[in-house]
């Protein structure tokens, strides 16, 4: 074990007082830069590596950081999210971390520019975002990068804005890897369907988008000759308009016998294929949520791949933790693992460990 250097050891060395070397150590004034010089010239020679928990510990300071997602239903992919977050904060208390959560409209532009103006307002100490469009969102990063304030991109990588970090998928290889998996099982149909969510007949999330753009790549390469029809549901629609449009799909293309979805809604397209008995239709979506999982079981959905959204919001937290508190370095960039679940796997899924 190594030796544990003192600061009085420091200031023999340096020839400086213990109160010197504490002001160094802290980055406080009235310091002369000689005895500056001496004081770090000796914590190189004698390889001083700080206690930097300790040193937050006893700075005692409190520290606010905000959370901003999508307004969502109870058992969607983003209460994951902030489960994760709220585990973080859980065990970083000794450092006095307090998490605030914020929603926002997702289809709804207005409503994250008002969200992250409060946000402002209360000067937290570092942001995790999950991203609108790039300019709404440029206008909230550029005033956070003005004030000095860190902050991470959760879900959507748009890496102009220049964040502390980013956690999610890589959303093309994620689709890629989705339609590679689906043909595994397509390859010899005519046609597949892509449901999508969107509103005034565009989708609302990059990553949605970037993954369609993955599975397009692949299926162009690969597959060409299999017709992509698309099934346009409206984000913020009912049970009944789903199971009417869905009803109305399969009544005109009869050989559609498998499906994908790039959201975690696949329990739309799964549920209405249980209720009307259709087993010979298939579908593949994401997120291990307790809807998808339901018709995994039952068979209506094939496949799913998983994203750890537990994990994202836990280490977004604790990316700000050690970057704000304990000052040290951390990655730009987080892919998250793509991992297919399928019925016999998804009771071994662990989503909620660290």
């Amino acid at each position: 074990m190594a030796e544990r250097i003192r600061i009085k050891d420091i200031a023999e060395r340096a020839g400086v007082s213990v109160g010197t070397v504490d002001r160094v150590l802290h980055d406080r004034p009235n310091v002369s830069k000689p005895a500056r010089e001496k004081v770090e010239q000796a914590l190189k020679e004698m390889n001083y590596q700080p206690n930097m928990y300790a040193s937050a510990l006893a700075y005692n300071k409190a520290y606010t950081f905000y959370l901003l997602i999508p307004k969502h239903e109870s058992e969607a992919y983003w209460e994951e999210i902030e489960e994760g977050a709220r585990k973080c904060e859980d065990q970083r208390r000794d450092f006095h971390i307090d998490v605030e959560i914020r929603f926002f409209e997702r289809s709804n532009e207005d409503s994250f520019k008002a969200v992250s103006q409060e946000i402002l307002d209360a000067n937290p100490e570092g942001v995790i975002i999950v991203p609108s469009s790039l300019e709404v969102t440029r206008g909230f990063t550029d005033q956070l990068h003005q004030k000095g304030i860190p902050f991470i991109l959760l879900d959507s990588y748009m890496p102009d804005l220049r964040p502390l970090s980013f956690y999610g998928q890589d959303s093309f290889c994620s689709g890629y890897f989705a339609a590679k998996m689906l043909m595994m099982l397509a390859g010899n149909e005519k046609e597949v369907m892509l449901m999508r969510q969107t509103k005034d007949g565009h989708v609302v999330s990059k990553q949605q988008d970037n993954r369609e753009v993955g599975f397009r790549h692949y299926m162009h390469d690969h597959f060409p000759q299999i017709v992509i029809n698309v099934l346009d549901l409206p984000l913020n629609g009912t049970r009944n308009e789903y199971q009417k449009m869905l009803g109305q799909y399969f009544d005109e293309h009869p050989a559609t016998h498998h499906c994908i979805t790039m959201t975690s809604k696949a329990h739309i397209v799964g549920d209405y294929l249980l209720k009307s008995n259709r087993r010979d239709v298939q579908i593949m979506g994401y997120d291990m949520v307790d809807k998808n999982a339901k018709c995994l079981r039952e068979g209506s959905i094939s496949f799913l791949i998983a994203q750890h959204a537990y994990m994202q919001g836990y280490y977004c937290v604790d990316t700000l933790f050690r970057a704000i508190v304990l000052k040290k370095k951390v990655n730009p960039v987080n892919y998250m693992p793509i991992e297919l679940l399928m019925k016999e796997n998804i009771d071994f899924y662990r989503r909620t460990q660290i």
